[in-house]
C-alpha cells in the first residue's frame, strides 16, 4: 500500500509539475500576444501565484517520493536512469528559478504600467524574451525525466 501511495504521489507530482508549467507558459504567452497591459498584469499575477502553489509544491514532493520509491523498489540511486533524471531535474531547476524571478518582475512592471497608464517598458519585453527561451530547456528536461521514469533505459 505504501508503494502505491508513493507512486501515485510521484506521478501526480510529475503531472502537476509539467501541466502547471505548460499552462503557465500558454496563458502568459497568450496574454503577452494580446498586447493588453491590464490583461498581461492580471495573468502574470495569477501565474506567479500558481507557480508558488503548484509548481513549488511539486518540486518539493518529487525528490522525496522518488527517493522513497527507489528505496522500496530496490533501485540504487546510482542507476544510470536515476542519475540522468537527477541531473535533468537540476537543469530544469536552474532554468525555473530565474523564470520565477522574471515572472515576478514582469508582473511588477506590468502593474506599474497599468497604474501609470503607459505602455510596457523595454525591460518587460527583454524579460519576456528571456522567459520564453528559458522554457525550452526547462520543459525539455522535464519531458526527458518523464521518459526516463517510464522507460528506465540502460544508459
Amino acid at each position: 500500500m505504501l508503494y502505491l501511495a508513493l507512486r501515485y504521489l510521484h506521478v501526480f507530482g510529475a503531472v502537476v509539475l509539467f501541466g502547471t508549467g505548460i499552462g503557465i507558459a500558454f496563458f502568459m504567452l497568450m496574454a503577452h500576444r494580446s498586447g493588453d497591459v491590464s490583461h498581461i498584469f492580471r495573468t502574470a499575477r495569477v501565474v506567479v501565484l500558481a507557480d508558488f502553489v503548484f509548481t513549488a509544491t511539486a518540486i518539493v514532493v518529487q525528490p522525496i517520493t522518488g527517493i522513497a520509491l527507489a528505496h522500496i523498489s530496490g533501485y540504487a540511486l546510482t542507476e544510470h536512469w536515476i542519475v540522468a533524471s537527477v541531473v535533468l531535474y537540476l537543469v530544469a531547476g536552474a532554468f525555473w528559478l530565474p523564470v520565477v524571478w522574471m515572472q515576478r518582475r514582469m508582473r511588477d512592471l506590468a502593474g506599474d504600467a497599468v497604474a501609470r497608464n503607459v505602455p510596457l517598458p523595454d525591460d518587460y519585453h527583454r524579460l519576456f524574451r528571456l522567459w520564453f527561451w528559458f522554457g525550452f530547456p526547462g520543459f525539455g528536461s522535464v519531458a526527458l525525466i518523464l521518459w526516463l521514469m517510464i522507460a528506465r533505459p540502460i544508459l
